[in-house]
C-alpha cells in the first residue's frame, strides 16, 4: 500500500488524498528509501517543482540556529516555498514544543496551498508520544501506511534478488539460513550478506553453510538483537504446545485466545513495533484490541499467581 500511494503521490503531488503521506515502521524497513524515491520521481516528472528531504533532527537544529541568528521569519519562508517537503523521522520532534509549533504553521501552509507533505515515523500516529495533538490530528489527515517486517519468504526473495544483482552464486541452504536467522529489518539481512561476502572473498574460503553459521553466530553476539514478533509468537506457542499458526487463526477458544493475549503482551514490551503492527502480525487485529490484551495480561499478573508463573518462564526463554 505504501508503495502505491508514493507512486500516487509522485505522479500527482498535493493533489491527491494522500497528503500528508505518513509512512511509519521500525528501523530498517525501507521508509527513508521509499521517501526518496518518490522526490526523485517528482523532481524526474515535474522539474521545476522544489523538493527538499530534511531529517527531523536537522529541521529542528536549522530551527534552533535559525532563532539563535535571529533569522526565524526567513527561516520559515523558505519552508514555505516547498511544493513536496520530506521530513524523515518526525517522531524526533517529541517533546521540542517550539519546534513543533513552528512546524504546525509550515504545514498548514503548504496543505492549505495544495503543496505535498510525506512524513516517516518509528511509529504511527496514534502511538507517538510527545507530541502536539493538534499536529497528531494533522498527521492523520491523509494516509498512515505501515512499513512491516518481512514474512520468510519475503526475506528469501530479497536476498536472491541481491546475490542476482551482485552476480553471486550462494546456495539455497545458505540463503535459507540467513534468511531464518535475521529477521528484524532489511537492512541487517544485507549487510549480513556482506559480512559474509567479505569472510570469503578476503579468507578465501568458499562460502558455506558452516561459514554462514559462524557469521551469523559472532554477529548476535556483537550486536544487541530485537526480538521478532514472529519469534514471540512460536515462542508463547511453543511454551503452551500448540500448533504456531493457530495463534493467528479466527478461533475464539479460551486458551487461544489467552495466548495470543500474551503474545501482544510480550510483542508490545519487548519489540519497538507499533500497536497497528502487533495487531497486524498477531491475529489481524487493531491497535485498540492490543491495548485491550496488555490490560488483560497486566490484571491477570496481578491477581493470578499461576498465570504470573506462566508469563515469568516465557519471559526468561524470550530473554535467554
Amino acid at each position: 500500500m505504501a508503495r502505491s500511494a508514493g507512486f500516487a503521490v509522485a505522479n500527482n503531488p498535493g493533489k491527491t488524498a494522500f497528503n500528508p503521506l505518513f509512512l511509519y515502521g521500525a528501523s530498517g524497513l525501507g521508509k527513508s528509501h521509499l521517501a526518496q524515491a518518490i522526490g526523485i520521481e517528482v523532481k524526474e516528472r515535474f522539474s521545476e517543482k522544489v523538493v527538499l528531504y530534511v531529517n527531523g533532527n536537522k529541521f529542528h537544529t536549522q530551527f534552533v540556529e535559525a532563532i539563535l541568528n535571529n533569522n526565524r521569519n526567513d527561516f520559515v519562508h523558505f519552508y514555505q516555498m516547498i511544493d513536496v517537503l520530506i521530513i524523515d523521522d518526525v517522531h524526533e520532534f517529541a517533546g521540542k514544543e517550539k519546534t513543533q509549533d513552528i512546524f504546525f504553521h509550515i504545514f498548514n501552509h503548504l496543505h492549505q496551498n495544495s503543496k505535498q507533505l510525506i512524513l516517516t515515523s518509528d511509529k504511527s500516529p496514534v502511538d507517538l508520544q510527545g507530541m502536539e495533538q493538534r499536529l497528531l490530528s494533522r498527521f492523520k489527515w491523509g494516509l498512515s501506511a505501515d512499513l512491516q517486517v518481512p514474512d520468510y519468504e519475503t526475506r528469501i526473495a530479497i536476498l536472491k534478488q541481491k546475490i542476482y544483482n551482485d552476480g553471486i552464486e550462494l546456495s539455497n541452504e545458505v540463503v535459507e539460513y540467513l534468511a531464518s536467522h535475521i529477521s528484524t529489518n532489511i537492512r541487517e539481512l544485507e549487510g549480513a550478506l556482506i559480512s559474509l561476502l567479505a569472510q570469503s572473498t578476503l579468507n578465501r574460503k568458499e562460502i558455506t553453510l558452516d561459514l554462514a553459521r559462524k557469521m551469523i553466530d559472532r554477529l548476535v553476539k556483537n550486536t544487541k538483537r530485537e526480538l521478532s514478533i514472529d519469534y514471540i509468537q512460536k515462542a508463547v506457542c511453543d511454551y503452551f504446545n500448540m500448533p504456531h499458526d493457530i495463534i493467528n487463526s479466527k478461533t475464539r477458544k479460551r486458551e487461544i485466545v489467552q495466548a495470543r493475549q500474551i503474545a501482544m503482551y510480550f510483542a508490545k514490551n519487548l519489540t519497538k513495533s507499533s500497536l497497528a503492527t502487533i495487531g497486524s502480525q498477531i491475529g489481524g487485529k487493531d491497535h485498540a484490541t492490543v491495548l485491550h490484551a496488555c490490560k488483560t495480561v497486566n490484571n491477570l499478573i496481578d491477581t493470578d499467581k499461576r498465570f504470573r508463573g506462566y508469563i515469568d518462564e516465557i519471559e526468561k526463554k524470550l530473554k535467554i
